[in-house]
């Protein structure tokens, strides 16, 4: 079977720091020291591929985690779903390791494909089951997708399949959904998110998810950890760690930043409208 994971080239050597002069700055915008990504589903129609690569090309950054499920080889081992856009984003990802942005690969459940080639590099991305991150103020934050708490993919993982191709189906209508309030001149919102957050068992299943993957890096000596597989944006300390997910680029279209003195804060990418400045929101800022 073809896997986009084909793309990511030959292998490289690790990482070592760039020049200045040789850094990824080839469109203006604010940058980071780090910024944590996941959840892409590239090879799915629900993915937002053309803001992902927006909010790529004006957020530079030292580091880039890749945090699972960045290809959906679930969908893509059904129907073969590939456009340019999500070329294009793979190409940007090996442009910021070329241009000497250190970038980690995390596989999720999705592309667990990828966990076959850990601890290799392939086109300058590397290539980890997991990852320790440490931040300019010296906090050790642990990286891993999340989908090993999740109960329903490790125990029983013909009814997450169920689930996904439900999920699909939701995002499908989800989409005809949102085409006719554009055509209304209204802002796009996500059905999957509403009901995530208004059905009880959903919401009890998020609660479960957090403070299981608190309490593992609590146990591992980490004062924090940062996931993603739950497609929930969120941050907030859980018994002493600092529990960070960095949500989504389907629903939400959010990513988890680091700036230079470690301060660690999550991004709403609003994008832009055509001859306007591209804008981020504000979801919640908290210091490392």
């Amino acid at each position: 079977m073809r896997t986009a994971f084909d793309a990511f080239g030959p292998m490289l050597p690790s990482w070592t720091a760039p020049p200045a002069n040789e850094r990824d700055d080839d469109a203006p915008g604010r940058r980071y020291r780090s910024i944590f990504i996941s959840d892409l589903h590239l090879g799915t129609p629900g993915c937002q591929a053309e803001p992902l690569l927006d909010f790529l090309k004006t957020h530079p950054s030292d580091h880039l985690y890749l945090v699972g499920d960045i290809v959906d080889g679930w969908q893509l081992r059904k129907r073969w779903y590939w456009p340019q856009s999500h070329n294009d984003v793979v190409q940007k990802l090996l442009r910021r390791a070329r241009k000497g942005c250190r970038v980690i690969f995390v596989p999720g459940n999705h592309d667990e494909f990828a966990r076959q080639f850990v601890n290799q590099h392939f086109g300058g991305i590397e290539v980890l089951e997991e990852a320790v991150h440490v931040t300019a103020s010296g906090q050790k934050l642990w990286v891993v997708h999340g989908d090993y708490f999740d109960a329903v993919v490790q125990c029983a993982k013909w009814l997450a399949y169920v689930g996904d191709n439900l999920y699909e189906f939701t995002l499908r209508l989800n989409r005809h959904l949102n085409h006719l309030r554009g055509r209304l001149g209204l802002p796009y919102w996500s059905l999957s998110a509403y009901l995530k957050h208004k059905v009880k068992k959903a919401l009890n299943y998020v609660t479960d998810f957090e403070a299981a993957v608190a309490k593992e890096a609590k146990r591992r000596g980490h004062d924090g950890v940062v996931c993603g597989h739950i497609h929930r944006a969120e941050m907030r300390m859980i018994d002493g760690v600092l529990y960070c997910n960095d949500g989504d680029w389907v629903e939400s279209r959010t990513a988890l930043v680091e700036h230079f003195d470690g301060r660690l804060e999550l991004l709403h990418w609003a994008g832009a409208q055509p001859g306007q400045r591209a804008e981020h929101e504000h979801i919640t800022t908290e210091t490392a």
